[in-house]
This record gives structure tokens, sequence and C-alpha cells, in this order.
């Protein structure tokens, strides 16, 4: 997968919080042993006089730090019971929560509902997106053909994998989402670079972007996702672009 997702983190969990939705703040250590000392909840402390008042914090406090130990937890957990046959639709927070021996609570302070969540255990299991220049044209085309590729061959070497995709595409809110979080972002990424290549003189610059963009995904997918059989070769990128920037005219004759 490619590294355009940084507005959010991996795993889908909001920047700056580390709460469930309606869950208020847990109370900060300090302010519960204040409490336990005698002071009545809700009154202010008597200062003696003279002492200083307390600097405040410059930031206001965070939420407890994520675990990563139970992030790997959770994403088990939904992969064991989708290999016991457990199908998409039928698992619900509770028992993906009991799985993992967590409360849901932890699970709705990383994902914010079942959909988020089965996309990141999806991208868990895929290939990661390999980094790109961000600057180069077709070096970066294709980095991103390549990882296509490998992407169909994970799909075919891992029957879970398959069975999931075919799940998520008759789940439409499910699917939304990949495409949304997923498919989008890298589709945009491949544009981008089609338009580097446009700006370096490396592709024709008299032909619709989006077109372009489809001539080098199209021959990849097809193999990939409506050709189960079709072979992947190592050096498929490579054929793809080459056979593009050639053209398909026959060489004229001398």
């Amino acid at each position: 997968m490619q590294g355009q997702d940084g507005e959010r983190d991996r795993h889908g969990a909001r920047n700056g919080g580390d709460r469930s939705p309606g869950t208020p703040d847990e109370m900060p250590a300090e302010a519960s042993a204040e409490t336990s000392a005698g002071a009545p909840a809700g009154t202010a402390a008597e200062v003696p006089p003279g002492t200083p008042l307390a600097t405040p914090d410059p930031e206001p406090r965070r939420g407890r730090p994520r675990s990563a130990a139970a992030e790997r937890a959770i994403l088990d957990a939904v992969i064991a019971l989708l290999e016991a046959g457990e199908p998409l639709a039928g698992l619900s927070i509770e028992r993906i929560a009991r799985t993992a021996g967590v409360g849901k609570a932890t699970i709705y302070r990383r994902w914010s509902d079942k959909e988020e969540l089965f996309v990141d255990v999806v991208r868990d299991m895929e290939p990661d997106d390999p980094p790109v220049s961000g600057t180069e044209g077709l070096a970066d085309l294709r980095v991103m053909l390549e990882s296509l590729r490998t992407r169909g061959l994970a799909q075919r070497s891992s029957a879970l994998l398959h069975n999931i995709f075919a799940q998520m595409k008759s789940h439409p809110k499910l699917w939304n989402e990949y495409h949304g979080t997923v498919i989008a972002p890298r589709r945009l990424a491949m544009v981008k670079a089609v338009r580097r290549a446009v700006a370096a003189g490396e592709l024709r610059d008299d032909l619709d972007v989006e077109l372009i963009d489809d001539l080098f995904v199209g021959p990849m997918l097809v193999r990939t996702v409506h050709r189960p059989d079709a072979p992947l070769p190592d050096d498929l990128a490579d054929r793809i672009i080459t056979a593009l920037l050639q053209g398909l005219a026959p060489a004229a004759r001398v």
C-alpha cells in the first residue's frame, strides 16, 4: 500500500485522544489522590496564605496511551474468527472484544465502527504499500504497479483474504469505507505520478491524465482481479510500461 495515509494512523485512531465516544476523560491521578485525602468533591482545597499558585500545564492532559499489544490482539481476534468460518456480517464488537480479551471501549478508542476495524484488518493482511519518492514520474508509477501485482499475488495465495474481499463487495458500507480510505488514495497517488511524468516530458501532454492512468493500471487490474488464472510474472510492471511507451502499432517498414 502506498504511504499516503498520513492524515490518520494505520489503525484509524484519531489524534489527541484515546477514549471511546461518549466516555468521559479519566480523572487524573493527582485529582483522585486529593479527593481521597478528604477534600469534598467539587470544592476547592484551602491554600495556606503565601503559598505560590501552581502553574497550569501548558497542554491539556491526554487519555491513556494506546497499547500496541491491545491493537494486535484485536486484529488477530478478527482474523481468528474469520478463519473459523464466521462471516463478516455476523461479527459483533462484543464477540471481537471477548475473543481479544479486551473491553468494548478498548476497541472503540481505536475504531469508530466495525467497518473501520475490518478495513484495517484487510490492510494488515495485505502487503504494505511501498514508499515512493513523490518526485519521480515513471519510476513511481512502476513502484505502484508492482505493488498492485504483489497484492494480487497475496489474494491468490490466501484463501482467507480472497474470501474477505468477496464478502466486502456485498456489504456497501464496508466496501465504501475500504474504497475511500485505501483505493481512492492509491489512485490519487498514481494520477499525481502521471502528472509528474507528463511535466518531466516522460509522457505525452496532449492526452487526458485520467486516461493515461487507466491505461497503466488497467492491464494490471485485469490480470489480478478479472483473470485469476493469468500469470503475474516479476517483470509484468516493466512489460506494461514498455508496451505503452512503445505503442501497439507495428513498426514502420522501411
